[in-house]
């Protein structure tokens, strides 16, 4: 492993016409400390975790020094925001500050809260140390989800002042990732009729990061990269529906062009399923709730085959577009059938995933909780424990019979010889511990007045979210009635 003065940097974005960024210098923070960092994140690009805990870890990664090899850059990107075209965005808060390649793969660096950039509308370009946490326990704990996203080197605090609703102290966060390339990079280079530079893009992006597309014979490599795009996007809405992950502001300019789970604001995990839950207290209109995400990855989909009309016939673009009901759908149930311990892809298994999502809403069952006791629903015992906490005690037990139905039919009757088995296979992907907002408020109420261990544990926590880990099993309990309502802005 290597500390930062030999890592092997490389600089693939920096190669692209200018117009697509502007060198920005960092603005440091005042007498930055260490809140968490992330073991798996380090190894990913190479790093000796024990050199984030040096005082030149701090000064890099605060903001106040760079390396000479690094070249800290803004994107230019504009986007979709709550359905409205906004051609003024960029990163106004963050910085790629180099890239990184280790073991064959290229890692962007990107450092979050490292002062104002010409993007930045006014803004302060900071980062506030409760998002910052939100974000890092959020990255790290998607990964160990298997679920698409970026990661999160570290989280820096500090003494430096910023102010939002009230006055809170400045935060960076370290985000590593494979791409920081959005769908809004595209919409920019298309709408400011840029189409050279658009063309320029795509090629970059298809090299980076689709390099099968450029060994594949097609008719329009543009078309084929699109195709991959959507691909990748439907699996990722059907990963997040199906762990019950709401992501609360899904413009086009968050939407990751690899299909990584990106920029993270107000999101939730579900507690008491209900498919309608809003996430985010500014949506008034109920844009991004969670029935509507994959809906509205069609539609950014849609904003981007409108990009990518200079390069692709409109013909083959629709083709495209409207095949991705049909792939999100089988994406979700190659997913959904394993959480209920089903094998078979028919129609009689497709209605028991829809009756259980139904009985969910309907007794206002905790989504995680659900899923990870069904497994060991021969027990009698586990049996009573969800029909007790079932609002609706009738749909409950209608829904019970038609799912024991469903386990005889695929030849996994309960109280037989398969339940071990099933359970075991079961708990494999329905995990015991998720990131719960009223958590991670707890822990950031604690770092805040200085005390950063209950971050530090519960990011432990989250990097085995299917294991039995007995000496944290209060985080995996259910939350209280106030856990449950907390609104979560996008203010950070």
């Amino acid at each position: 492993m290597k500390n930062w003065l030999n890592l092997n940097y490389v600089q693939p974005f920096q190669s692209l016409p200018n117009t697509l960024f502007t060198y920005v210098q960092p603005r440091g923070l005042e007498n930055p400390k260490l809140v968490v960092k992330s073991a798996a994140c380090s190894q990913l690009i190479g790093l000796d975790e024990q050199c984030l805990d040096e005082p030149s870890s701090l000064n890099l990664l605060s903001g106040n020094g760079i390396l000479n090899t690094w070249k800290p850059l803004a994107m230019k990107y504009t986007g979709h925001q709550f359905g409205h075209y906004n051609p003024d965005l960029g990163d106004g808060r963050g910085l790629l500050l180099t890239q990184v390649e280790h073991d064959k793969l290229i890692w962007d660096l990107h450092l979050k809260g490292a002062g104002p950039t010409p993007y930045s509308r006014q803004g302060d370009g900071r980062a506030v140390l409760r998002s910052s946490i939100r974000e890092f326990l959020c990255s790290e704990a998607l990964a160990a989800l298997n679920i698409p996203t970026t990661r999160a080197l570290c989280v820096m605090d500090s003494e430096s002042p910023v102010y939002r609703e009230t006055a809170e102290t400045g935060a960076t966060i370290l985000r590593v990732a494979k791409s920081h390339i959005r769908f809004g990079h595209f919409e920019y280079c298309s709408f400011t009729k840029q189409h050279d530079l658009l063309k320029t893009l795509c090629e970059h992006t298809i090299a980076q990061h689709f390099p099968a597309l450029l060994k594949q014979s097609s008719d329009n490599i543009y078309a084929a990269f699109y195709q991959e795009v959507l691909q990748r996007t439907a699996k990722l809405m059907a990963h997040w529906q199906s762990i019950g992950f709401a992501h609360g502001v899904m413009n086009t300019d968050n939407m990751s062009i690899i299909g990584d789970t990106f920029d993270f604001g107000p999101f939730a995990f579900l507690d008491d399923f209900d498919p309608t839950f809003i996430c985010n207290h500014s949506d008034h209109q109920g844009r991004y709730a969670f029935n509507q995400q994959p809906n509205i990855a069609n539609w950014n989909l849609a904003v981007l085959a409108q990009a990518l009309l200079p390069l692709v016939p409109k013909e083959s673009l629709i083709d495209i577009l409207e095949s991705y009901s049909e792939t999100f759908q089988q994406y979700f149930i190659e997913l959904m059938l394993p959480k209920l311990g089903l094998s078979k892809n028919n129609e009689a298994n497709l209605s028991v995933i829809e009756k259980t999502l139904a009985m969910l809403a309907q007794c206002k069952l905790d989504y995680t909780f659900f899923f990870r006791k069904l497994g060991n629903i021969h027990v009698t015992a586990i049996q009573q424990e969800l029909r007790n906490i079932s609002m609706d005690i009738n749909a409950f037990d209608e829904w019970f019979i038609h799912y024991q139905n469903a386990l005889q039919e695929n030849g996994q009757p309960l109280n037989s010889q398969h339940d071990t088995q099933r359970y075991l296979a079961m708990n494999r992907v329905n995990p015991k511990y998720i990131l719960r907002n009223y958590l991670a408020q707890e822990a950031i109420e604690a770092a805040q007045q200085g005390d950063y261990s209950k971050v530090q544990t519960l990011h432990t926590v989250l990097l085995h979210p299917f294991d039995e880990q007995p000496e944290f099993e209060s985080y995996a309990a259910l939350p209280p009635d106030w856990g449950k309502k907390l609104e979560i802005s996008c203010s950070s």
